[in-house]
């Protein structure tokens, strides 16, 4: 593994993306380059994708199995409408880099500082915003990032 240099953040917004890994997973989105997220049926994680701009960075969270943070993914492309019910917001979303060590949701959770993110307080929340001392602590947490390759 290559250590990777942390993403600068100025200026961008920060997400959480949750994903079941048996039905699309951060190996999915690598595979594919550039994945289309999609399938959102919650009317504030949708708000959330219709928020999003290109460049935004998000954690790519493994929901149901892991329940961990393992990586970190970039919109390229905002503003897309749900391919299967044009009513739903839809993006575009790169690979960027594995976290070196996944963060589970139980440290999360165990961790005063992330008391207020919405993976604690909206549990099914499947698009969530993340703030900036969130991100840089779970960076930490993690280790660091490391190239995909």
């Amino acid at each position: 593994m290559t250590r990777f240099a942390n993403p600068d953040v100025t200026g961008k917004q920060l997400w959480l993306l949750k994903s079941e890994p048996d039905a699309y997973g951060f190996d999915d989105l690598i595979a594919e380059g550039e994945g289309t997220w999609d399938g959102v049926r919650n009317h504030t994680a949708a708000r959330n994708l219709r928020t999003m701009r290109e460049g935004d960075l998000a954690f790519f969270y493994h929901s149901n199995i892991g329940k961990n943070i393992v990586a970190v993914a970039e919109v390229s492309v905002p503003g897309l409408t749900d391919p299967c019910d044009a009513k739903w917001a839809a993006v575009k979303v790169k690979p960027v880099a594995w976290l070196k060590t996944p963060v589970t949701l139980a440290t999360i959770k165990a961790t005063p500082e992330l008391a207020g993110m919405d993976i604690v307080r909206q549990s099914r929340l499947s698009v969530a915003a993340v703030r900036p001392e969130e991100w840089a602590l779970i960076i930490d947490m993690a280790g660091g990032l490391v190239s995909l390759s």
